[in-house]
């Protein structure tokens, strides 16, 4: 069975599914980038809970360079936690059925959690997609078009009628596994309940 990734560019736990999925999943992945902000909002929240909740965020920073370590991944600690990813998020709705949709993710990433870079900036996104070898300012412009704004917004009311809560989330059928450290069991339970 397919696994819908549903995740945010602004999420620190979604950028180590971003980074392990290449190896763990590369065939019958759905890309679905998505706004956490909208499901925060509608628990009352006006920030991430990493910021509004000192002690999870103390945590969450002690976390971070372990599980990094952990999978051999590059880590910075953003200077600016959560980022802007709308931007982001635009063109990863608008690109996530292309074959380079994978490399754009881990760019974007690491740009964000590992560089410490603007993903809100429409040059960093430019020179992502450029140095995929895309047209960066046709697609930066459709991103950003109205049909593919309302695509966005489609999305994320998508993800809270699926009652997703967090990124990343994976969705394999009606089964929802919430969490990085839950990657491996979504990708036993597709193959487990893939078709003969």
């Amino acid at each position: 069975m397919p696994i819908e990734f549903w995740f945010d560019f602004a999420s620190n736990y979604s950028y180590l599914s971003v980074m392990r999925m290449r190896q763990l999943a590369p065939n019958g992945v759905r890309w679905r980038p998505f706004l956490l902000g909208p499901i925060f909002k509608q628990a009352g929240w006006n920030n991430s809970p990493f910021v509004l909740q000192k002690d999870k965020g103390a945590y969450v920073w002690q976390d971070m360079p372990r599980q990094c370590a952990k999978y051999g991944l590059p880590w910075r600690q953003p200077s600016e936690f959560p980022r802007n990813s709308l931007l982001a998020a635009r063109v990863g709705i608008l690109c996530e059925d292309q074959p380079w949709m994978t490399d754009f993710c881990e760019r974007v990433m690491l740009a964000n959690f590992a560089d410490d870079r603007d993903i809100a900036s429409a040059d960093c996104i430019a020179g992502i997609l450029s140095a995929l070898g895309q047209d960066a300012d046709a697609l930066v412009r459709d991103a950003q078009s109205d049909g593919n704004k309302a695509l966005l917004r489609a999305r994320t009311e998508q993800a809270k009628a699926l009652h997703i809560f967090g990124a990343p989330t994976f969705m394999v059928g009606d089964a929802m596994f919430w969490g990085n450290d839950r990657l491996d069991d979504a990708i036993a339970h597709a193959r487990f309940n893939a078709p003969a």
